[in-house]
């Protein structure tokens, strides 16, 4: 009997995150999370059907060197990495380029693209001695504009660079990356932010989540280096 698939979710304990680790668990995988609050981490283990399938430890994976030393303790328990979802991230939008705070600049870079080099970079031999894959998150924001989240907009776009980067780099080598584009996903927090506006073009992270478990699968396997629009 093969053993179950071992995936690392970064970001696991986040909205999108959460999804997509039960949708791993509920497809028979093993899943390790790092995560920054304990009761993120304990909300998201009473939200899997199976917690004896998850493993978990406190990381700041913006740092290669926590995220490396994440990796290896994961892989350890895992057996074997055979995929990567790298959707740590945030969204800020203080206004114009120059209104806005320089500290959101360097915010946004360090969640959204710093996280994303660093779990791809620790993740990669992994991933080489399984043959496995990786899904990095994006948003339409790089690709349409983002005016008022400068910081957000260009952190993203790195992320789509640098999954074409790796797709590129690691193709013969037998492993793949991928990258989806959501839109705006529906969370309580955009739910919020748009007051009593049309929510109808939100899209569920359950739905996402189900994307991103087909570019992780053996089903997916003629694909790498593609950018996967997931939008309402």
């Amino acid at each position: 009997m093969n053993p179950a698939p071992g995936f690392v979710v970064s970001g696991g304990a986040g909205a999108l995150g959460r999804a997509v680790v039960r949708a791993l668990v509920e497809g028979g995988g093993r899943v390790a999370v790092p995560y920054r609050s304990p009761t993120d981490w304990e909300a998201l283990r009473a939200s899997v059907p199976d917690p004896g399938a998850l493993w978990g430890a406190p990381a700041d994976v913006a740092d290669p060197d926590a995220a490396q030393r994440f990796m290896d303790e994961a892989a350890a328990w895992l057996g074997r990495v055979d995929g990567l979802a790298a959707v740590a991230g945030a969204y800020a939008g203080s206004g114009t380029l120059e209104a806005a705070p320089v500290a959101e600049w360097r915010r946004m870079m360090s969640t959204n693209l710093d996280t994303a080099y660093a779990v791809c970079r620790a993740a990669l031999p992994h991933l080489l001695r399984s043959r496995g894959n990786a899904v990095t998150v994006a948003s339409k924001l790089a690709e349409a504009g983002g005016a008022g989240a400068a910081a957000y907009a260009v952190s993203k776009a790195g992320v789509i660079a640098l999954t074409r980067v790796l797709a590129r780099e690691n193709q013969a080598r037998g492993v793949r990356f991928n990258c989806i584009v959501p839109g705006m996903i529906d969370t309580p927090a955009n739910r919020a932010s748009m007051g009593a506006g049309d929510t109808s073009h939100l899209v569920p992270p359950e739905a996402i989540a189900r994307v991103v478990l087909f570019l992780l699968s053996p089903d997916s396997a003629p694909v790498t280096g593609a950018l996967v629009p997931v939008d309402g």
